[in-house]
């Protein structure tokens, strides 16, 4: 009787016929289960640390012997940084400034990638080979540019420092979410926008009314990126909007002048809305990252 030849597709790091051995499965749930629980520690070790060291007192919490859960625990350092930070001050600031720079980014972010995978633009495959190249240069590198352009802004000379437009501006280019959103607009079927043409629909029409709809996954992804990027940045609001803090500016600033528990819980609290942002949309990020990979 003739045996079939194991294919590509069903090759493994372990032989199914390993599998199917006691030992085989014992030793792979064993190591599978240990992978796991190294992995879960290590990403949710730092999280839990944060969020137990609020409940903690300075002396627990600086102890050379930590302790895992708080051995009198009190919510005196949340209440104490929440009102010596003024956190609803810099939560207000931090949402204004995440939700321009968001807004502007979907604008400018979608009409770049639209241009780019269905109007066809000259030169639109070198106009996005610019975009992805300019994800290698650091960003560390681009501060004092970006610094001195906002100092005194080309062409019509205005100062934005200090105001939300020195937040907004440098969001809006952002070339991965271009790449996320052209890659996307490539697996819509060019028929869809051409029985809207017929139709009589312009671009613009066919954007709003079309390819819109149809692209929510990968606009909520987009836009869970864009406001954790704002809300998680310290170094450009720190040296750009002095009076305007953000939450994390706010928070780190005050590092020096506050007990370490009362740090400790402004930092979980400046945390919490992004977490949360993440829990709550977790399906619909992995939804909008892989959308789009697949076409037929």
């Amino acid at each position: 009787m003739a045996t079939t030849a194991p294919t590509s597709a069903t090759r493994t790091l372990i032989s199914p016929v390993r599998l199917t051995q006691p030992r085989g499965r014992r030793v792979y749930w064993i190591v599978l289960t240990l992978v796991l629980l190294v992995t879960t520690v290590v990403f949710i070790g730092p999280l839990y640390w944060m969020a137990t060291g609020g409940f903690k007192s300075s002396q627990e919490l600086v102890s050379t012997q930590p302790t895992l859960f708080p051995s009198h625990p009190s919510t005196h350092a949340f209440s104490e940084a929440w009102s010596r930070l003024g956190m609803a001050q810099l939560l207000l600031n931090t949402v204004i400034y995440a939700g321009g720079a968001l807004l502007f980014q979907l604008v400018f972010d979608v009409a770049a990638a639209y241009s780019l995978s269905k109007l066809r633009p000259v030169l639109g495959n070198v106009i996005l080979g610019m975009m992805l190249a300019s994800m290698m240069i650091p960003a560390a590198a681009l501060v004092i540019p970006q610094y001195l352009t906002v100092l005194d802004l080309p062409l019509i000379h205005v100062n934005l420092q200090d105001t939300p437009w020195v937040i907004w501006l440098p969001t809006v280019a952002n070339a991965f979410n271009v790449f996320l959103l052209k890659r996307f607009f490539d697996s819509i079927p060019n028929e869809l926008l051409d029985a809207a043409a017929i139709d009589g629909a312009g671009p613009l029409r066919v954007l709003w009314s079309v390819v819109l709809p149809l692209s929510r996954p990968i606009l909520g992804v987009v836009s869970i990126f864009g406001l954790v990027a704002v809300w998680k940045d310290f170094l450009w609001p720190l040296i750009t909007v002095p009076s305007h803090e953000t939450l994390n500016v706010g928070v780190n600033t005050a590092a020096t002048s506050m007990p370490e528990n009362s740090l400790i819980a402004g930092l979980f609290l400046a945390s919490i809305p992004a977490i949360a942002l993440f829990l709550i949309f977790q399906r619909n990020i992995m939804a909008g990252l892989t959308a789009g990979g697949l076409k037929g």
